[in-house]
């Protein structure tokens, strides 16, 4: 048994874990941040949006100094048939001010840069060792195994991703089913910062985000996404792990056809594909958080299933960071007595920020988004209608109402009250 012994390990220095360590380092406390890959944010392959309140919060103008791609002021929901886009389109500064910033990221880079700030605050960063299991004794955690080697601590915090092993060994998760999770592939295309500001529309340090729904899954649940960065383009998709099994093409293949779409192809024209990455995503919201917290241990992050999809936004970096600040504070408080009771203050902690808040407000959106309807049936409405109000061909025009009901009687006047009632619930 290794000698070793710390106060606190923290399994994975995505934004969750370094988060943790940086405030725990900051409070004396003697921390050891373990990532499996070769660097923080290696195994990272997200789309790359952070919203940036929760991290202004705990590093004051960290924007001014970590290694951000663009400010975001431009938002696109985009809906596809094979041959039509259909576009709602917000830019504003107001989007990019006031608190509410939020920035393109490659995880590659701002992950190394948040893991350094908590190696600076006093943690020791280890990358390329696998932890396999958890040290146990008496029915607690007391730390983490990784090959022959044993690492004790008073605490751990788990932190390594949406299909955690290590809480799912101790009991605290459930093994992943197919619509709590989803499938992201995403390419880095490289383009000249030029390029984008004028395809995009965009300034200097500018950013845009782009989601689509519809043809880009051949109207099967999951959508597109687009974040620009300075010199290169976020491309990809997200499928749902029960509807993948059922296609004929593979994830790299889909990728493919949603880059040659005639929506997307001019926006990518001319790059150059710098890397492909696949990761999993969870999907399920409010309803599929764990256990949080036991005897010696608490989750964080994905692993805890933290993340929103509400089809307009997806967040999951800056709840995060929350609870990495939350389970930080759960742990300085418990003064060094880390029995459920003591940790059961980071649950506490979640329920009063926006974490708990949020996730609870859309738990029946992931519900509301297993509809087929809303990835086939409606991209083709609303083509037919916008494309049918600006087209003149000489032919008398029906009145409006006419125009509108004809396209939604193809899906069904019911059927669409019923959505547009279930979607005004959900939010």
């Amino acid at each position: 048994m290794s000698e070793d012994r710390f106060d606190v390990i923290i399994v994975g220095a995505g934004p969750a874990g370094s988060t943790a360590a940086y405030i725990l380092a900051g409070a004396g406390k003697e921390v050891l941040l373990i990532e499996r890959g070769d660097e923080p944010g290696a195994k990272n392959m997200t789309g790359g949006r952070l919203y940036g309140h929760s991290l202004e919060k705990i590093i004051p103008g960290f924007a001014q100094e970590a290694p951000l791609e663009r400010r975001i002021v431009k938002e696109t929901v985009s809906f596809l048939t094979s041959d039509t886009s259909v576009s709602f389109d917000l830019q504003s500064e107001l989007l990019g001010s006031g608190g509410k910033e939020s920035y393109s990221v490659l995880r590659a880079e701002f992950d190394c840069w948040l893991a350094k700030k908590a190696e600076k605050a006093g943690a020791i960063l280890v990358t390329g060792i696998r932890v396999d299991d958890l040290f146990m004794e008496e029915g607690r955690v007391k730390g983490v195994i990784a090959g022959e080697d044993i690492m004790e601590a008073g605490v751990v915090i788990l932190a390594d991703g949406v299909n955690s092993l290590l809480a799912q060994k101790i009991g605290m998760k459930q093994e992943l089913k197919p619509h709590q999770a989803a499938v992201g592939a995403k390419e880095i295309i490289e383009l000249p910062g030029e390029v984008i500001e004028d395809r995009f529309n965009l300034h200097e340090g500018e950013g845009a985000a782009r989601l689509f729904v519809g043809d880009c899954t051949k109207g099967r649940i999951g959508g597109g996404f687009l974040y620009t960065n300075k010199k290169s383009i976020s491309l990809g998709l997200v499928f749902t792990l029960s509807d993948l099994q059922s296609w004929e093409k593979t994830v790299p293949e889909m990728v493919e056809d949603f880059k040659h779409h005639p929506a997307v192809s001019p926006l990518i024209k001319g790059g150059r594909t710098l890397e492909y990455s696949a990761h999993l995503v969870p999907e399920a919201g409010y309803s599929m958080i764990p256990k949080l917290y036991g005897d010696g241990v608490v989750v964080v992050g994905d692993a805890a299933g933290f993340v929103i999809n509400i089809g307009y936004m997806v967040r999951g970096m800056d709840l995060a960071i929350a609870s990495g600040e939350a389970a930080a504070k759960a742990i300085i408080s418990a003064h060094d007595v880390y029995t459920t009771q003591a940790l059961s203050r980071y649950r506490k902690l979640l329920e009063e920020s926006f974490v708990i808040r949020d996730l609870k407000q859309y738990s029946k959106f992931p519900a509301f988004l297993n509809n087929k309807r809303i990835f086939n049936e409606y991209p083709q409405l609303i083509a037919e209608l916008m494309t049918d109000f600006f087209s003149v061909d000489g032919s008398p025009v029906p009145p409006m109402m006419k125009r509108i009901l004809k396209p939604v009687k193809k899906v069904g006047l019911m059927k669409v009250a019923s959505d547009v009632w279930k979607g005004v619930r959900a939010l």
